[in-house]
Parts: C-alpha cells; sequence; structure tokens
C-alpha cells in the first residue's frame, strides 16, 4: 500500500510457495533415490523428512510474505534445492560410512532458518546497519582473530580457522564474511567519491591516485597475514576479492580490478614462497600425480568426476566415499560422480540465478549503501562457489572453503541462511514500490501562492 492508500498487488507469492513445492519435491526425489540406489528401498522416514521440510520452509514461506512481501521468489526456493541436495548427499555418504552426519546437517538446517527468520523480522530496514559500519569492522577483525586465541583456537587439518567450546566448534570466518561485507559497503559509500579520482594514465587505464592505494594495500596485507596465522588459503582469497569487486562497484574504476589481480599475483608468488601449505597446494594443482600419497584426494576427486561422465551413476551407485572428505570439501566431486557433468552444470546454474537476483537487487536499490551491501552478498556468494567448484576441477588451487548450502558444516550454513536473509531484506527493499506524495487537497491548493508574470 502506498501513502496515498492505493493497493499495490504483491507480486510473486504464489510463483514462491509453486516453486517452494518443486524444491521439497527434487529434495524428497534425492533422497528417496539414494536409499533406491544404494539399497533397493525407500527410506522408512521418507514422508517424515519431506513433512519436516514442508513446514520448516513454510515457516520461512509466511515470514517472507508477512515481513518482506516484495522480495524476490526465486530465492528461497533455489537455496532450498541446493540445501535438499546437499543433505541427500550426505545422506549418500552416511551409508557409505555408517555415519550419522546428515541427521547433523537437518539439526543446523533448523537453526540457519530461525536465523534466516530473525533477521528478516527484526531488520526491517537494511539502511540501519550502515550506522555500524566502524563496529562491523572492528567485530570482524575479532571474529577473524578468535581461533588464535590459545584456550578456544582449534585445529583442523593444518588450518587454525576454529574455535571450540566445550563439545561444540564453530568457524567464525564465516560470520566475519558477512560483517566485514557491511563495514565495507559503510566504507565505500563514504570514500567513493575520493577513490573514483584518476591519477596517471598507463595504457589506456586510469590508475587510482598514489594518495588513494591505502584501503587496498591495508585489505592486501590484512589477507596475507589472515593466510599466515590461518594457515588456509580460502578465507583470505575470499575477503580480499569481495573487497576488489565492492571497490571496483563503487567507483566504476576498472583500474582496482586491474591492481585487485597484480597484487593478487604477488600476494600468490609471495605465499608460494614463503608458506609451505601453500606450496604444497600449488604443487597439487599443477601435478597431483607427482605425490599420490600426498595429493590422493584431489586424484580420487577427478577419478570420480571422470567416472561419472555426463550423466552420472546415479545417486546411490557411485563410490563418492573413496574422496576423502567427500562430505565437506568434495561435496562438489561427490555431485558430479553421481549426477554427472548435467547434474553439476545445474547445481552451477542454480548458483548462478541465486547470485543473478542478488545482483538484480542492487542494480534496483535505491540507497548507495543498498546497492553495495546487496553486490558484496552476491558475490561473496559466487566467488566461494568459484573457488570451491575451481578447486576440486583443478581449475584453481584447492582451498579450505565450503560450498555454500551443501557441504557439511554447521558454522557455514547458518551464516549463508543469515546471508539469504539480508538478500531478502535488500530484494524487499529493491522491489517496493517508491512511495508518491498524495494528492493536493482543496485547502493546500488554495494556500499556494500564485507568481504572476
Amino acid at each position: 500500500m502506498t501513502v496515498d492508500g492505493t493497493l499495490v498487488p504483491r507480486r510473486g507469492r504464489g510463483t514462491e510457495l509453486a516453486l517452494l513445492i518443486l524444491a521439497i519435491g527434487i529434495a524428497t526425489a534425492a533422497y528417496v533415490s539414494v536409499d533406491l540406489g544404494a539399497n533397493g528401498t525407500v527410506p522408512a522416514n521418507a514422508v517424515a523428512y519431506m513433512t519436516g521440510l514442508l513446514v520448516l520452509t513454510g515457516i520461512a514461506h509466511v515470514i517472507i510474505r508477512r515481513f518482506a512481501p516484495y522480495a524476490d521468489p526465486l530465492i528461497l526456493p533455489i537455496v532450498v534445492t541446493l540445501n535438499g541436495l546437499g543433505l541427500a548427499m550426505i545422506h549418500r555418504l552416511d551409508l557409505a560410512d555408517g555415519t550419522t552426519n546428515a541427521a547433523t546437517q537437518l539439526t543446523w538446517m533448523v537453526v540457519g532458518v530461525l536465523g534466516f527468520v530473525a533477521v528478516v523480522v527484526f531488520i526491517r530496514d537494511h539502511r540501519i546497519l550502515s550506522r555500524y559500519t566502524y563496529t562491523a569492522a572492528l567485530l570482524g577483525i575479532v571474529l577473524l582473530m578468535l581461533p588464535m586465541l590459545p584456550v578456544i583456537g582449534h585445529e583442523v587439518r593444518g588450518a587454525r580457522i576454529w574455535i571450540q567450546i566445550g563439545a561444540m566448534t564453530f568457524q567464525p570466518g564465516e560470520a566475519a564474511k558477512i560483517v566485514l561485507i557491511i563495514a565495507f559497503a559503510g566504507y565505500l559509500v563514504r570514500t567513493k567519491d575520493a577513490l573514483a579520482l584518476a591519477g596517471r594514465r598507463v595504457l589506456g587505464i586510469d590508475l587510482p591516485r598514489a594518495r588513494d592505494l591505502g584501503p587496498i594495500l591495508v585489505m592486501w596485507f590484512a589477507a596475507l597475514g589472515i593466510l599466515a596465522v590461518q594457515n588456509d588459503l580460502g578465507p583470505s582469497l575470499l575477503v580480499f576479492g569481495i573487497f576488489v569487486l565492492m571497490i571496483y562497484v563503487a567507483t566504476e574504476r576498472i583500474s582496482w580490478i586491474v591492481l585487485g589481480i597484480l597484487l593478487a599475483v604477488i600476494g600468490g608468488f609471495a605465499a608460494r614462497t614463503l608458506f609451505g601449505h601453500v606450496r604444497a597446494r600449488v604443487t597439487a594443482w599443477l601435478d597431483p600425480f607427482s605425490d599420490p600419497d600426498q595429493f590422493g584426494q584431489i586424484i580420487q576427486s577427478l577419478y570420480g568426476l571422470a567416472y561419472g561422465g555426463i550423466t552420472g551413476t546415479g545417486l546411490g551407485r557411485g563410490r563418492p566415499d573413496l574422496v576423502p572428505f567427500a562430505e565437506s570439501d568434495f561435496i562438489a566431486s561427490a555431485l558430479g560422480e553421481e549426477l554427472g557433468l548435467t547434474g553439476l552444470m545445474a547445481v552451477i546454474v542454480l548458483y548462478a540465478i541465486l547470485v543473478s537476483r542478488g545482483l538484480k537487487a542492487s542494480l534496483v536499490l535505491r540507497d548507495p549503501f543498498g546497492k553495495l551491501l546487496a553486490m558484496g552478498l552476491a558475490a561473496g556468494l559466487m566467488l566461494q562457489v568459484f573457488i570451491v567448484i575451481g578447486g576440486v576441477t583443478k581449475l584453481i588451487p584447492l582451498t579450505g572453503l565450503t560450498t555454500p548450502f551443501l557441504s557439511l558444516g554447521g558454522s557455514s550454513l547458518v551464516m549463508n541462511w543469515v546471508l539469504i536473509g539480508l538478500l531478502i531484506r535488500l530484494s524487499d527493499a529493491a522491489r517496493r514500490p517508491a512511495p508518491t506524495a498524495p494528492p493536493p487537497t482543496v485547502d493546500d491548493a488554495a494556500t499556494q501562492v500564485v507568481r504572476l508574470p
């Protein structure tokens, strides 16, 4: 409803509900197909599983309808489809390994949806987040440094990116990614005019002024610092990449992209020289067969993708359990084996549509902070998917990031649902009709001053 009382149709809710039912059907069919392929039987809890998904995602749909009625109708169904496929593949690996990771992941999905609901309900106006730019920056730094603390810091497979409190572990970098995007958006809104000024022109590109290189150099050194202290390539690459894309969008200067790529290449060579684990990742990327004992993970992944071929072996009929950590780092490889190149491409297309909806919201939003925030969140998803699937397919060196909504991991799943909550709020603001001024009343017209020529 606009300010003059005119009712505006809330488009897309019926579409979202229909697509949501389709997404639940795909998730349930995948879950059932796993047992049919592996054991030849329908799982006894198939109806309960489908009912649980209907209730859980139905709550999310009702919350969107009530608190963000103009939100993009494609976002929630795509996320449910991805999350459902991830649950089905984790269940597939449980059958092979005798574990119960799927039940744990389903529990974290419930927590993630609750976080999604909290964001949509309590953040009614995304612009309020711009007030906390420097608080978010400080919080992001603190979250990244938490794994370094001697008591709660926890190392997993050589990477120190976890904290452990009692029996519970959490990866604070997943939360840091979101709060840093908020900080980047608020900072760039304030400084974009200065950063957009051109300096020396080289090869047809207007380079930024030397005095304006501070922010990107700070982020470059911060990325190397994260790599040094956490012993993990993924978070540093992701944070730096998001900042470079956001500063490019804020200033519309291609020179920031060129400079970012140049710094990334220099940082890559420096990291390969200084850090042994980075050197091992590069060796595994260039020639994994040089040491099958050390690089067997990537070798098994490539064999699995080759075995799946174009159409895949079928859910429950492959051997994705032969790939170490298939439920987390290499779940894209597991999906590629059993769904084939066709299925993996379909998953990538779902991610592409999800990112495009975030970018569309960024283009339509009327305020600069919202534009940068939506773009940063979408870019974060895009970069993370590219880095993970690129590493699994040997396009780029392997990193320790998880595949959003697919991989096993509570902190990743919960924070990605929170990220989707922010995208829902931003898309609602982008698609909401602009308020229109009420028509002038007789009294208003009578009080207007008429100027004679």
